[in-house]
């Protein structure tokens, strides 16, 4: 007898083969029907013996297509139709689109041996693709995913695509950014006024200018890079300065998994992160010095290829170990338009490898590794976004707006929490302007209005972020308190709304609920109850507000000025500049000074006691520099960090740092010694507020906890406790995480 199914799947279902793999699997079991792709995900009308139909069910959502992710399938009876054959259909779109967009894919290994293999017809094609790889999230134009909503819309296919796209039995049945070197688009090469075209001639060029030195713009998935050999410090130092990037680490892209585990000490864990659909940089500690590359670090930022040309660049011979970095301005946001980057770079690079396939929107590289809880995202951004990073119980849409260092944007449809790639820092003219267009972006592909939309923005009410959240029209709208969204983010994403726990933020900056400078704070309560400020690190002077932040010596005027008996600092081994003491002269006077809590200034203040003296040329640089120092000495005996009355005093381990390397101890040593006491001091706290607060679980969020020497020691400590200890694992620890959080806590109360 037959019956009749409605079948509805939600997940990561268009743009990943879905509807080719459906077809296939209702003629392996004989059914009829049809499916299609809608607002929702994929719909599906299927006919056939009730067992069939039962297998055919089992199958579709046991073993998806590998890029695929089921998250819901929603069988009811349907009435029988009397179709004689299963179909692909045209799409529909009917309400407000909630279905998940797929990010993008790294090159298959079937599409790889075509690549290669000079019989085939797409032999050398740097835009090869099938349904199982290839870009997605950054040529989609518009929901549902079909062809004429990706930039592959002005590219019609020719015979022989139109074939395989149209051949149930093909694995680039409807593949939509299908192309061959006969219909598709190509690279070609510029120098100066001298343009190659051809895609063969276009990479030999580009391989020859690497091996000579050059620095060479390459158009990727997302945007352009920056290359050069990774081998040549002559050539990357080069990169720095016409770059602007003074110190900040360069990630490098391995040819293979091979040259990798030469370049890099790479875990099983992270060699999988590597290797991962995501193939995001993963940190991980250096084998060997590549000068210029990663300076004062021991870790090296590495990354596989991605994309067809990518290994045809390798294959064709260039360097095997590149630096390939965003192609900007440091700060800036990454260049992805053609003529802009041709307009930004032109300063920058010596040359252009230069695809003509249009980027939907800029999309960094991600950024990973494994850390002492286990892998952490560090930029959330190629690879990973805009999947879903939370399920949150509201109906109404809500619009996160994050924080103005680092920031994504989380979008909450129909309670699906969808994060955006990485945008940047907000103070940068053109961050600000890749945020506008990431919020329009992320409304219109979800067919999101102001009329019914909530707004969530920080506390802080002279965030660029906050400002623009004023100017929104929308249905209500509401400021969440910082380091409340960092606690807020680790609960959503593990879907422990109603959970109890003390959260530990540590960070450099967010803006208190008293109006000063919060970043050293402990929480007691749950996403949906609110959370209670509980302790915090004992309060400093920061003297002249954000500056302080670029140096060192400036915080640690604020912070030293409660230890009695400080010896000359200007004298060695310390050799402070004279900012320090203009900084200690603004506190000595109470003029242009701020309370804060800061638990990254502080980190700034034994880093500028410990050598650190000069200006940092980017964030955390300090904090990073002393982990590193730290990561240098074997065991060392901890310094005292304690905690009462609802505080955790610096005071004790900064006296003592100051009399030991006054008395000539390793700095090393000191350093290691500084984090052990830190992290006993965390433990003890911890410990004490959740037995008063009778819970089993500390949540710890925040920048500072992305230095995994710091978390291992709390992890240690807390080991033989029967606590449970708690971090991101989906978005990033530093802000940004922030987004997610704040959308949580849009729930707290009767904000449903």
């Amino acid at each position: 007898m037959t019956c009749a199914r409605s079948i509805r799947v939600r997940g990561i279902v268009q743009g990943v083969g879905f509807r080719p793999f459906v077809f296939r699997l209702a003629a392996t079991h004989g059914l009829t029907g049809w499916v299609l792709n809608d607002g929702d995900g994929v719909r599906i009308h299927a006919e056939g013996r009730d067992d069939a139909l039962t297998s055919f069910i089992l199958e579709l959502e046991g073993h998806p297509p590998p890029a695929a992710r089921v998250e819901s399938v929603e069988v009811s009876p349907a009435e029988v139709s009397g179709f004689e054959q299963f179909q692909i259909i045209d799409s529909v779109l009917r309400d407000r689109p909630t279905a998940r967009i797929s990010p993008d894919l790294p090159v298959c290994e079937a599409c790889l041996a075509e690549l290669f293999e000079p019989t085939e017809r797409r032999h050398g094609y740097p835009y090869i693709t099938c349904t199982n790889c290839g870009p997605r999230f950054s040529i989609v134009l518009g929901l549902p995913y079909d062809r004429p909503r990706t930039t592959m819309w002005n590219w019609r296919m020719c015979v022989s695509c139109s074939g395989e796209y149209r051949d149930p039995a093909d694995r680039r049945f409807h593949a939509q950014p299908l192309a061959c070197g006969d219909c598709g688009p190509h690279y070609l090469f510029r120098d100066g006024a001298r343009t190659v075209a051809g895609d063969e001639a276009a990479i030999t060029e580009a391989v020859g200018a690497l091996r000579a030195g050059r620095i060479v713009a390459i158009k990727g998935l997302g945007g352009y890079h920056l290359a050069c050999d990774a081998a040549l410090g002559e050539a990357v130092a080069l990169l720095r300065t016409r770059k602007f990037r003074k110190d900040r680490p360069f990630a490098v892209m391995a040819s293979d998994v091979g040259v990798a585990r030469a370049a890099v000490v790479l875990s099983p864990e992270a060699e999988v992160l590597l290797t991962s659909r995501q193939r995001p940089i993963v940190l991980a500690p250096a084998r060997n010095e590549l000068r210029g590359v990663s300076p004062e670090n021991l870790d090296l930022g590495v990354m596989l290829p991605y994309t067809p040309l990518h290994h045809l660049l390798f294959a064709r011979g260039a360097p095997d170990l590149l630096v390939m970095t965003s192609a900007n301005h440091s700060s800036e946001p990454i260049a992805y338009r053609d003529d802009d980057a041709l307009d930004r770079l032109s300063g920058i690079a010596d040359a252009f490898l230069v695809g003509e396939r249009p980027i939907a929107r800029r999309i960094d590289d991600s950024v990973a590794t494994v850390g002492a809880l286990g892998p952490v995202v560090l930029r959330r951004a190629r690879g990973y976004a805009p999947s879903s990073v939370a399920r949150l119980p509201t109906t109404h849409p809500i619009l996160a707006l994050g924080a103005d260092l680092k920031n994504t944007i989380t979008l909450v449809v129909d309670g699906e929490a969808v994060m955006s790639q990485h945008v940047g820092d907000l103070e940068h003219h053109d961050a600000y302007v890749a945020f506008e267009e990431t919020i329009r972006d992320l409304m219109v592909m979800h067919d999101v209005t102001h009329d019914d939309l909530g707004v969530v923005h920080d506390l802080h009410p002279q965030y660029a972020s906050t400002s623009y959240a004023l100017t929104l029209p929308c249905r209500q709208r509401r400021a969440v308190q910082h380091h409340r969204a960092h606690v807020a983010s680790v609960l959503a994403e593990r879907g422990e709304l109603e959970k109890r726990v003390i959260g530990v933020v540590f960070d450099g900056t967010g803006y208190g609920d008293d109006g000063t400078i919060w970043g050293g704070e402990f929480f007691a309560g749950s996403v949906l109850g609110g959370f209670r400020r509980v302790a915090h690190l004992r309060a400093a002077v920061l003297p002249g507000g954000d500056a302080a932040a670029r140096w060192p010596v400036q915080a640690a005027a604020g912070f030293l000025a409660g230890v009695d008996g400080l010896p000359d600092l200007t004298a060695p081994p310390f050799g402070f500049p004279e900012r320090y003491f203009a900084a200690r002269r603004l506190v000595d006077s109470s003029v242009r000074t701020f309370r804060t809590t800061s638990v990254g200034r502080l980190f700034d203040t034994v880093a500028a006691l410990l050598g650190f003296t000069r200006e940092v040329t980017f964030e955390g640089q300090a904090a990073i520099w002393l982990e590193q120092l730290a990561r240098r000495a074997g065991a060392a005996e901890l310094y005292t960090v304690p905690f009462a009355g609802a505080e955790l005093d610096f005071l004790p381990a900064l006296l003592a740092i100051v009399e030991d390397r006054r008395r000539g101890r390793g700095v090393a040593e000191i350093a290691r010694a500084f984090h052990r006491g830190l992290a006993r001091g965390i433990a003890d706290a911890v410990v004490a507020l959740c037995e008063e607060e009778a819970t089993d679980t500390a949540v710890v969020s925040g920048g500072v906890f992305q230095n995994d020497l710091l978390l291992a020691d709390v992890a240690a400590y807390l080991g033989s406790t029967p606590i449970h200890l708690w971090t991101n694992r989906e978005v990033p620890p530093n802000d940004g995480g922030i987004s997610l959080g704040q959308a949580a806590l849009w729930l707290e109360g009767s904000g449903r």
